[in-house]
């Protein structure tokens, strides 16, 4: 496998994903696998970036949380954790510049006409990803909604398991065992505690603007 990816006949490739405009999705696609694995290793919680809800009649020109929330919703991205929307936007992003790149790189020239002509495939690759990432989350949305809304009223007085390198007031995951592959709740700590990976802590209350659960070591909750 790796001599395959050591092969001249990959060098093409490589040209590709590392030539304007399709290496600035690389990039991004580089930090999105490298957040994804310190996040399964808990190093980091799952919608660790997500942004707050908005009031879209609201004015805001500048450029704040609330005014990209602003943008996220009204391309129809919201509903899901934004780490999964962004990371499905680059992706698609990312192929369709590699492909236009390909068939397109023989016609492109040289110097300004290939720059205004990266700047295109840029921009209308980003726009058709954000199209048709806005058309796959759609049917996810309600799923998500009705996954937090059944959760919310399931897991209080449960006790999970962290999954996060700690739990502290303002940071941390747990882990509750469903029957299946489990559920991976974003937990705070209250009172100054803190918990280490492997603790078991009880769920005690959700906290809204948060999407997150408040708790105490499970030692604690039995006394």
């Amino acid at each position: 496998m790796f001599a395959i990816l050591l092969s001249e006949k990959m060098d093409p490739f490589y040209q590709n994903v590392s030539s304007f405009p399709t290496v600035i999705f690389t990039f991004f696609l580089v930090l999105f696998m490298l957040f994804w694995l310190v996040a399964v290793l808990g190093v980091v919680e799952i919608d660790a970036f997500d942004l707050p809800d908005i009031d879209m009649d609201s004015d805001a020109n500048h450029v704040t949380p609330d005014a990209i929330a602003g943008l996220i919703m009204k391309f129809g991205l919201h509903g899901i954790p934004i780490t999964i929307t962004l990371s499905i936007v680059n992706l698609l992003a990312w192929f369709l510049s590699y492909y236009a790149v390909y068939f397109l790189g023989g016609v492109m020239g040289d110097g300004v006409f290939y720059f205004l002509f990266s700047i295109a495939i840029f921009f209308s690759a980003l726009y058709v990803a954000v199209k048709v990432t806005s058309f796959i989350i759609a049917p996810l949305k309600p799923i998500f909604k009705k996954m937090e809304q059944s959760t919310e009223k399931l897991v209080m007085g449960q006790t999970a398991v962290v999954r996060t390198s700690r739990v502290d007031a303002g940071f941390g995951e747990a882990v509750l065992e469903d029957g299946g592959a489990g559920l991976i709740l974003k937990v705070r700590s209250v009172g100054g505690s803190e918990f280490k990976k492997g603790d078991r802590v009880v769920l005690l209350e959700y906290i809204v603007e948060k999407n997150a659960y408040r708790v105490i070591s499970e030692k604690e909750f039995n006394q």
